[in-house]
């Protein structure tokens, strides 16, 4: 429903002449012209048949006159753009393209659909036959390549007769803006972490306590001891005696996705497939994304999840200032409203201020609440920043700590060396994952959950996390 309400408007509009010339010849017509010199070959001994040439000619650009004559014209023709579902990452998107004939003639259409690289990697071109006063349809299929806004432009259009002797051009101004979400995980993909979050909550609904929490449970009859401001005074009045209000432990509670868009998110990662190892850049098919691409992955899954789950998410990404922040909520609109903020958000040049965003989440969330962070550790010999600023986010929320790994540099730490550059190499990776796992396991030490984890193992691992927190109940 989410991915449906999202995906663009259809738009229409009437087609018009590309060229100043009414028509061109087509490669069939310039062939048959070609042809005619054959005549030439019997001309070397009559010289008069060398005259059928001109007549052939002459004949095939008659025909061709009125072929194209019979075309309709640029502005008989309508076209349409519209898509089947939102355009997302790691997801193709289906574009219906609809072609109107108001004239007489059947048109043999061959259309170019003028899409910006952030949705097609390479142009294609479609056919389609159009009938008149009958709107032929076709369908291809993309696959976006960037996440973010970006401008779809005009529909061209060259169309000829079944006969193919002369075709004209025409153009459908189809501009619109396209939004490129986050990938966006559905229902059936997420089957099991829901399965996991319904066995969850009917244990903690068995299990829970009453009288503690401010959650409203059930009435029921004033008991000496009970305080006077829990009593339901609308329901004594209705029955005559006093009746006192039930309450239990609190079962939905606030989720913060918290997510660094800083340099070190700008890193791009290869992937042929969701799920699949990571792969070099420079190998052929691979699809690269940015670190803060596979992030919002992550954040609209557990947004959904939580979601679900009865829990209210808010949302804070940051780099040097905050760029995307929304208070906690629930419901399909709020989700909607986390998709779009996560889609403008961008990864900046600059190093993040981890510190102001720690502050501003103190400040907008004072009570106890789990923190996603996801985010990376800066290759430095000094303690890095972000570190100091989970520190002080533990002592009053439940923080899971999620630090992006670089996956070229994992496999150049485990590779065996051949030679003394890449002995070099691999010690050089080595240290760097060694620093990276002790300033993890002193985080963790201090109370927070920490996962240093490849891009492509982000989405399972944090949902997995997210469902250990909610069955402990730690927050």
């Amino acid at each position: 429903m989410i991915a449906a309400s999202l995906q663009p408007a259809s738009v229409k509009a009437a087609c018009e002449s590309r060229r100043r010339w009414a028509f061109g010849l087509t490669p069939r017509t310039i062939g048959l012209l070609i042809a005619g010199f054959l005549w030439l070959i019997p001309g070397f001994w009559d010289s008069e048949l060398s005259y059928a040439m001109l007549a052939w000619d002459a004949l095939i650009l008659l025909a061709a006159f009125l072929d194209g004559s019979r075309l309709p014209h640029a502005t008989d023709l309508t076209a349409s753009r519209s898509w089947t579902n939102a355009p997302a990452l790691d997801s193709e998107t289906e574009i219906e393209l609809t072609l109107e004939n108001r004239g007489r003639t059947i048109v043999v259409c061959r259309l170019e659909d003028d899409l910006p690289p952030a949705l097609v990697s390479h142009s294609s071109t479609q056919q389609v036959t159009v009938f008149p006063r009958v709107p032929a349809t076709v369908r291809y299929r993309i696959e976006p390549q960037e996440r973010g806004d970006c401008e779809a432009h005009s529909l061209y259009v060259l169309y000829r007769s079944p006969l193919g002797l002369a075709e004209r051009w025409a153009k459908a101004r189809l501009d619109q803006k396209v939004r490129v979400y986050p990938a966006l995980r559905t229902g059936e993909e997420q089957k099991l972490f829901l399965a996991r979050s319904r066995q969850i909550d009917l244990q903690l609904r068995q299990a829970r306590q009453r009288g503690l929490g401010r959650d409203f449970e059930s009435l029921r009859e004033y008991r000496e001891g009970d305080d006077l401001r829990d009593i339901c005074w609308t329901a004594t009045a209705r029955r005559g005696s006093p009746i006192t209000r039930q309450y239990q432990t609190e079962r939905s509670q606030p989720v913060w996705i918290v997510l660094d868009c800083g340099r070190l998110m700008r890193s791009r990662v290869a992937a042929i497939a969701k799920g699949k190892a990571a792969l070099p850049l420079a190998e052929p098919g691979a699809r690269v994304h940015s670190k803060l691409d596979f992030a919002c992955t992550t954040a609209v899954s557990l947004a959904q999840l939580a979601l679900y789950s009865g829990d209210r998410v808010g949302l804070l990404a940051y780099g040097q200032g905050t760029q995307q922040r929304l208070l906690p909520g629930r419901g399909a609109a709020h989700l909607r409203q986390i998709i779009e903020s996560l889609e403008q958000v961008r990864a900046e040049g600059s190093e993040a201020d981890h510190l102001r965003a720690t502050a501003t989440l103190n400040r907008l969330q004072p009570r106890r609440s789990l923190i996603l962070w996801i985010t990376d550790l800066a290759e430095s010999a000094m303690r890095p920043e972000v570190i100091d600023g989970a520190v002080q986010l533990l002592r009053r929320h439940v923080l899971l700590f999620v630090a992006m790994a670089q996956p070229e540099v994992d496999m150049i730490a485990r590779a065996r060396p051949k030679n003394v550059e890449q002995m070099f190499r691999a010690a050089a990776a080595q240290e760097m994952a060694g620093r990276r796992e002790l300033l993890l396991a002193r985080l963790h030490e201090q109370g927070a959950l920490t996962l240093d984890l490849n891009p492509e193992a982000l989405t399972s691992s944090v949902l997995n996390q997210y469902l250990t927190v909610k069955e402990r109940a730690m927050v």
